[in-house]
């Protein structure tokens, strides 16, 4: 029996969740199912992701890599990834950048820290924080009339950085963003 490993990862976010292993039998259940199903190694048979635990993943896409001799599986989760309990199976992982911005954010958000920009703002209030976005809005569309490419990435930074900012004030994360997307693509 030949065996395959598959990545699982969150569709929302790209989070890798886990690598488990498939079988022709585990790809034909998924495919059918539309959520996943592996080959345990340990107990030698098929089982479905959340049978048990209630944590399904529903699948949105199955990718081949080019030597067709690997998955990339992209899921809705329905809670944890893995058997402990996390939510992925790895550790240790850096967020993304946009999380460790929100991160950080958050962090300036709670502790005030003199002479920090954001800070500043988080103290001014939230009329600031949506002037600020306001005027960086402006400076995008300014930048991309005719400023180039590398002075409008720079300013779409900018209102990004802005947006974060009543993001982290909102108590919102990139998560709530990219489900909001998600939403809208199907």
């Amino acid at each position: 029996m030949k065996l395959i490993p598959a990545i699982v990862r969150d569709a929302n976010s790209g989070e890798v969740l886990t690598l488990a292993w498939m079988n022709d039998a585990a790809l034909q259940k998924t495919m059918e199912s539309g959520e996943t199903w592996f080959w345990s190694r340990s107990r030698n048979e098929l089982w479905h992701k959340g049978a048990t635990s209630g944590n399904t993943q529903r699948v949105v896409h199955i990718a081949h890599d080019c030597d067709d001799d690997a998955l990339l599986i992209s899921v809705i989760p329905s809670g944890p990834a893995c058997h402990t309990g996390a939510r992925s199976c790895f550790e240790g992982v850096p967020p993304r950048m946009l999380d460790r911005l929100l991160e950080t954010l958050r962090d300036r958000r709670e502790k005030r820290p003199a002479g920090s920009y954001s800070a500043s703002l988080f103290e001014q209030g939230r009329d600031a924080i949506l002037k600020k976005i306001g005027e960086e809005a402006v400076e995008v569309i300014v930048a991309a009339k005719g400023e180039g490419r590398d002075r409008t990435i720079a300013e779409i930074a900018d209102l990004v950085f802005h947006l974060s900012v009543l993001m982290a004030d909102e108590g919102l994360d990139w998560r709530d963003i990219e489900s909001e997307l998600a939403k809208r693509a199907r």
